[in-house]
């Protein structure tokens, strides 16, 4: 059996209007196309360029800028689908190293608060389609009943 994996471009402006619409911050690095997913891996827009402002990030606490950045790490959000196939995105997320003395958080992470909630495993335009799908329900949605990552595998 063969394995055919897709490879596409990913300086065309398309993917920056179709996934990242209203997203400033974001470039897409790579996109591929896999057993029936889509896969875009994306960072925060001032990575890698050290010293430069526009390059860290503000504290969420005290609001202080920073630019050292301590470390990365992914996160893999699980987005609507596109053209029939899965749609997930492989976030490089930066954290950076707090700079106030006074401050209680040491290190924090960016936020990309237009593409996904903190800790998310889905973005916030898939929350809001699994939200409005609950709400169509003959007897609406169970009391207390909050989108999961079990809702969201289906779509």
């Amino acid at each position: 059996m063969a394995v055919i994996v897709l490879v596409m471009q990913t300086t065309a402006s398309f993917w920056d209007s179709l996934v990242f619409d209203g997203i400033d911050d974001l470039d897409v690095e790579a996109v591929t196309a896999l057993f029936g997913t889509v896969e875009v891996v994306a960072r925060g827009r001032g990575a890698g360029v050290p010293g430069c402002r526009g390059a860290g990030a503000e504290c969420p606490d005290c609001g202080r800028f920073s630019d050292p950045v301590h470390d990365r790490y992914r996160r893999r959000l699980k987005d609507l689908p596109l053209a029939e196939q899965g749609f997930v995105i492989r976030l490089v997320v930066r954290r950076f190293i707090c700079g106030a003395a006074d401050c209680p958080r040491r290190t924090f992470a960016e936020r990309f608060s237009r593409l996904a909630a903190p800790y998310a495993r889905f973005t916030t335009r898939l929350n809001h389609a699994l939200e409005r799908e609950g709400s169509r329900s003959p007897v609406g949605p169970a009391p207390g009943w909050q989108p999961s990552w079990a809702s969201a595998r289906e779509g």
